[in-house]
């Protein structure tokens, strides 16, 4: 017998494995597979943004790794924001224009969804 854990879509799977011999079906039926949760994504109700904010969202879903800022920290065009882990790549999440950060919705470790706001920016 072998164990699995297996995720499919975002839910995990504990998965027991019988190898049988000689095509012969085993006599006991395979034990029912249970669903572990999945992890939650960090943000669960929507985000309100304030007139001259600019919501930052994610552009694909996956993990994020590191945030390189903090809020009331003032950045420059083209700066690194953060990092998200999506397909086995770290993708860089940088400002599209100059400001100072507002609010962060995430931390590091969180999943998100393409289209989740991560933080916000102020203009200048």
């Amino acid at each position: 017998m072998q164990y699995f854990k297996v995720t499919v879509n975002g839910k995990t799977f504990d998965v027991n494995v019988e190898e049988i011999q000689n095509g012969a079906v085993p006599a006991s039926p395979a034990p029912a597979v249970q669903a572990s949760p999945a992890p939650a994504a960090v943000q669960t109700a929507p985000v309100a943004v304030g007139a001259g904010e600019e919501p930052i969202k994610a552009p694909l879903a996956g993990t994020v790794m590191a945030i390189k800022v903090k809020p009331g920290e003032e950045v420059k065009e083209g700066q690194v924001l953060l990092t998200l882990e999506a397909l086995k790549m770290e993708n860089e999440i940088v400002a599209p224009q100059a400001g100072v950060v507002k609010d962060v919705y995430t931390q590091s470790g969180a999943t998100v969804n393409v289209g989740d706001i991560l933080l916000t920016l102020r203009s200048l």
